[in-house]
């Protein structure tokens, strides 16, 4: 394909789609991803029904400058819930927010390095290419052994993690618990009684709270973007807007802190979705919600519905709207067999519940 528009975007798009379906005894779910119009897929996605025996974990990572920090949250971050000790003690809020942070540090040295390297579509931005593959002296079986994540000497101890970047869009379902942990601008979104309710809020650069975090960590936002760049005021990676040592890191430029959004789910929840920002850029919660329901009525499988939102969302030439990478996930929740169908529609006004406006926001939608 010819690439155009300074390599952004292909000539024509690529609308094969990934697809998966699963279950477990609480919930169903599809999820799919297409590349699209831009000149490489940067997106990456994690879906464990069963995290453990009680619990499930959907997420969505939306990488800019590459793919290499999206695939690593996709590879690394549900360990990292799962292992820790907030997690273990039942905090789910609180393993969520600190694996998130964790990220940026096992990305660090020359054990990070190797894994975006090896992760990564753009392996040249990242310096001493070849000399980091002959050094690697660990086996590809500890790699995996995410508690041993030891610091490594070599030709890139020095490196101080990648300065490309990722959203990262969260939930974890344990019974009728519903935990969201979200940085930067991928959202989720629950339909209860045909109402979509937003458990996530994008964290762009002109938010009051964001621009004066930005600010105050010395930082500047111009045409909408981060010190005249990025269009994220939190993501996960992007070290370059996280270098002053004399802050914490939920106060750093740009923070991997995520906001923390806790929900009791009841009878009147359908369904949720969790989808980057080339959706909610072509399509409102509300739309969003609508659409899945409407064809829900004669489409059973839940990837499926992913697949046509993509196809609607999708831009009929390049540039602008509709063009971006397409990732989503809906977990659509199982009734027992007394309750009115899943996929049943009332049609209400547009919910206006979001998270507060502080850092880290905890709410509970109230039951109908």
């Amino acid at each position: 394909m010819i690439m155009f528009l300074m390599g952004i975007y292909l000539s024509t798009p690529k609308t094969e789609k990934a697809s998966e379906d699963g279950e477990n005894d609480k919930l169903r779910f599809g999820l799919s991803s297409m590349q699209g119009w831009r000149a490489s897929m940067e997106d990456a996605h994690a879906a464990h029904p069963y995290l453990d025996e009680s619990t499930s974990y959907f997420g969505v990572y939306d990488g800019h400058g590459g793919k290499a920090v999206s695939k690593f949250c996709a590879k690394y971050l549900h360990q990292q819930v799962l292992k820790s000790e907030a997690y273990l003690a039942g905090d789910l809020g609180t393993s969520l927010q600190k694996s998130f942070l964790r990220m940026d540090e096992m990305m660090r040295g020359q054990r990070g390095w190797r894994e975006l390297a090896v992760l990564g579509d753009k392996i040249e931005k990242l310096s001493g290419m070849l000399e980091g593959f002959i050094w690697s002296p660990r086996s590809s079986e500890a790699n995996d052994r995410v508690n041993d994540w030891a610091f490594e000497e070599g030709p890139h101890s020095d490196f101080t993690g990648p300065n490309s970047g990722s959203t990262a869009c969260v939930a974890v379902i344990r019974g009728n618990k519903l935990v969201v942990a979200n940085a930067g601008d991928s959202r989720c979104v629950l339909s209860r009684k045909g109402q979509a309710h937003n458990l996530s809020k994008d964290h762009k650069p002109e938010l009051e709270a964001e621009k004066d975090r930005i600010l105050k960590a010395g930082g500047f936002i111009q045409v909408g973007r981060v010190n005249g760049s990025l269009n994220l005021a939190r993501a996960i990676g992007d070290m370059e807007f996280k270098q002053n040592k004399y802050l914490p890191v939920e106060k750093q430029i740009v923070t991997a802190d995520p906001d923390i959004t806790s929900v009791e789910l009841c009878d009147d929840d359908e369904f949720l979705v969790i989808a980057c920002d080339g959706i909610w850029d072509c399509m409102s919660s509300q739309q969003l919600v609508d659409f899945i329901h409407q064809q829900l009525k004669t489409e059973n499988k839940l990837s499926a519905v992913c697949e046509k939102v993509f196809d609607r969302c999708l831009a009929p030439a390049a540039g602008g709207e509709g063009c971006d990478n397409m990732t989503m996930i809906l977990i659509q929740f199982k009734k027992p067999s007394n309750s009115p169908d899943a996929s049943s529609v009332t049609n209400q006004p547009q919910s206006s519940a979001q998270p507060s406006e502080a850092d880290r926001s905890s709410e509970t939608i109230e039951s109908k």
